[in-house]
């Protein structure tokens, strides 16, 4: 007489999926490493990488990590133990929120951005790049820092993108405007502007006033 065996195996199988399926949803082609990436950052990442790579081949990658790097940590070795996984030409952004900066105050925080080639990096702004994510990061507001610091990989990465497309001659229509950028550019508009109306009071006008009089 055969006696049914219970089937474990369904059991398991469900185990294995409840395990699995955290990490099949994170997967990204471009974020290489994810500490503290939530799932809606790695799919605006992977959207703007994958428009990014179509119109110009260049990869454009994100290591987020939490590791507590010390003082003077060399990001670019680093960067060598992901290079498996990296198609060049590209650009890595690395985000490190518990790197130490300085061993006296315990100030953490850095970020790298390492291109694969010279001829890569002439193609953004390496201060326009870090300044887009830590502007954000280190505002003061209602918001957690896990969100600022997503809401700030994403920003910088967009503005990487956007200086490689600019540099390219193409558009791209997934990253996102950067606000500070945009009120900077007001801001010199009002400068320069400023500057043209004292030259023309204080310099042209009275010339042009005296030769009329004369």
């Amino acid at each position: 007489m055969l006696v049914k065996m219970p089937n474990i195996f369904k059991p398991r199988k469900a185990i294995l999926l409840a395990f699995l399926l955290p990490l099949l949803l994170n997967a990204s082609s471009f974020v290489l490493k994810n500490d503290n990436l939530k799932p809606e950052a790695i799919e605006l990442i992977d959207k703007m990488g994958n428009e990014l790579l179509s119109k110009t081949a260049i990869n454009a990658y994100v290591i987020s990590t939490n590791e507590a790097f010390s003082v003077g940590f060399n990001l670019v070795e680093y960067s060598q133990t992901f290079e498996k996984k990296m198609n060049k030409p590209y650009v890595l952004y690395i985000f490190a929120p518990n790197a130490l900066i300085t061993k006296k105050h315990e100030i953490t925080g850095r970020v790298g951005i390492i291109p694969s080639s010279e001829e890569i990096s002439k193609l953004y702004d390496y201060s326009d790049v870090r300044d887009a994510g830590l502007d954000i990061i280190t505002v003061k507001d209602k918001n957690s820092l896990e969100d600022k610091q997503n809401i700030g990989v994403i920003q910088a990465y967009s503005e990487l993108a956007d200086n490689i497309a600019d540099a390219k001659d193409v558009e791209m229509t997934t990253t996102i405007p950067n606000d500070t950028r945009t009120l900077i550019s007001i801001l010199r508009f009002i400068v320069v502007l400023g500057l043209i109306l004292v030259t023309w009071i204080y310099l042209i006008r009275p010339i042009v006033m005296r030769s009329k009089n004369d």
